[in-house]
């Protein structure tokens, strides 16, 4: 694909915020007939723009309610240890983002639990399985933006 052009970030920015629209829906939106917005969308599936398509889930109704944040510090960095890390938080449903970082902490991890006992055990996994220099946690008190709609203004655009 060389580049999107506007029908497509049009098309990106409908799709990463409603999936479940009909292509007739689509491509009244966006302003095309359907035949031609499908095989958009089909090209933007197949070129990787859309990596799948989700739902949304409400995280209090789920009893997952609380958003922890976890900061790893580490003192090995080698491959084998950094697999075991990767295995370990990979196996953990509750982590939702997983980031290897710059500055001090070596890690973040996003997490979401029902409560502070739930979050213990979150914990307990975490250190059973590999030795850190040190884990520290940050519970979120208010969640003021959240969202998974990424900015299309910096696109290119052909």
């Amino acid at each position: 694909m060389n580049g999107l052009d506007e029908f497509d970030r049009r098309l990106l920015d409908i799709l990463q915020n409603d999936t479940t629209l009909s292509v007739n829906e689509l491509a009244e939106r966006v302003g095309l007939s359907a035949t031609p917005c499908w095989r958009r969308v089909q090209r933007l599936n197949q070129a990787g723009y859309i990596k799948k398509r989700v739902a949304l889930l409400d995280r209090d109704l789920l009893n997952v309610g609380i958003t922890v944040f976890i900061v790893l510090k580490i003192s090995q960095h080698n491959a084998e240890w950094v697999e075991q890390l990767r295995k370990t938080v990979q196996d953990i449903p509750e982590v939702l983002d997983f980031y290897l970082m710059s500055g001090d902490a070596d890690y973040h991890i996003r997490a979401v639990v029902p409560d502070i006992k739930s979050y213990d055990r979150l914990y307990k996994k975490l250190i059973s399985s590999i030795n850190f220099t040190d884990v520290s946690s940050m519970f979120a008190m208010e969640e003021i933006k959240s969202t998974t709609a990424i900015p299309l203004e910096y696109a290119f655009v052909s």
